[in-house]
């Protein structure tokens, strides 16, 4: 789940593959049992001041890697149900009871009153669609946002997945996209500055022609026991973003890519944030720990690939076409 926080891309001709999304109804707020450990905003959904940490405790990282782990199995259980028909309200209840399975409390729950467990994001919506009762058409992506709070600390991640039969230019969104998220991972290392990871992922969407675009209002962020802390990682250069990476700092990287110019509009749920365009948005997200080397991903599972190999369209390896 992304932190809120434009350089030229060419306007695109070619009108979206899919008419606008529409808003469903929201089901009922699910609960979570008693005995389960909740983040400081479980009730009022108000987190507390981010002023935590940047750099983790040995003790922290490792109850970081289960989270992590914990989330990247729950993406996978959900993304594996994606399919034509289903309702996007009962990915929220399947990702839902599996996080509550593993002693997980769902973190997007009451966070700032977000009324459901996992983010759905369909087509042109961006990131923080609230899960509800449209079913999934064929030809829809989805990006598919989990974070859960388990032994104390948050372990995020997310993917693209699509639905049926997809378009070529969605398609290609998609792996650029997944392809910009592994050029900010590869600039993470001991002594390089959050401006390195911006660059990276700027210049890996550049490569394209100024056919794509990057949401510049929602950004990485630090994590931990908290949610969201104060460390901010755009998606783009930006020469202020001066903060050196130190072994022991988590944060994630999520960038948001669209067809076009990356304009944001929000509908008055004062979550849903979608393109100005109508035109579509991927987004992949990995929780990552600095190490004495370079960077360690928190959120993979302990058996198999993560979701975004799993799910996301196959490619040869992390370089986009």
């Amino acid at each position: 789940m992304v932190k809120r926080k434009r350089r030229r891309v060419r306007r695109i001709s070619t009108p979206p593959p899919s008419g606008p999304i529409e808003a469903g109804l929201i089901s009922p707020r699910r609960s979570v049992p008693t005995g389960i450990g909740r983040p400081e905003y479980a009730l009022d959904g108000e987190p507390s001041s981010r002023t935590s940490r940047a750099v983790r405790t040995e003790d922290e990282l490792a109850r970081m890697r289960v989270s992590g782990r914990l989330a990247a199995e729950v993406l996978n259980e959900v993304c594996a149900a994606v399919e034509v028909g289903i309702t996007t309200d009962e990915l929220d209840r399947i990702g839902h009871e599996a996080a509550v399975a593993r002693d997980s409390y769902p973190s997007p729950l009451n966070y700032r009153g977000f009324p459901k467990s996992l983010c759905t994001s369909v087509n042109e919506v961006i990131c923080h669609g609230i899960p509800d009762s449209r079913r999934l058409t064929d030809g829809d992506i989805i990006n598919i946002d989990i974070t859960v709070f388990h032994d104390g600390v948050h372990g995020d991640t997310s993917c693209t997945v699509l639905v049926g039969d997809v378009d070529e230019e969605s398609r290609r969104l998609v792996r650029v996209t997944r392809a910009a998220m592994h050029a900010g991972i590869g600039a993470v290392a001991p002594g390089a500055r959050v401006q390195d990871i911006g660059r990276a992922i700027e210049a890996e969407v550049d490569r394209h022609g100024g056919r794509f675009g990057i949401v510049r209002e929602f950004i990485g962020h630090g994590i931990g026991d908290q949610f969201h802390t104060s460390l901010q990682i755009p998606h783009y250069f930006d020469p202020r973003a001066t903060t050196v990476l130190e072994p022991g700092m988590t944060f994630t990287i999520e960038p948001m890519i669209t067809v076009g110019p990356a304009e944001v509009w929000m509908w008055d749920d004062d979550w849903t944030a979608l393109t100005v365009s109508g035109q579509r948005t991927a987004q992949f997200e990995h929780t990552m720990v600095v190490t004495e080397t370079g960077v360690e991903l928190l959120t993979m599972p302990a058996d198999g690939p993560p979701a975004e190999e799993r799910f996301a369209e196959a490619v040869a390896s992390t370089t986009a076409n």
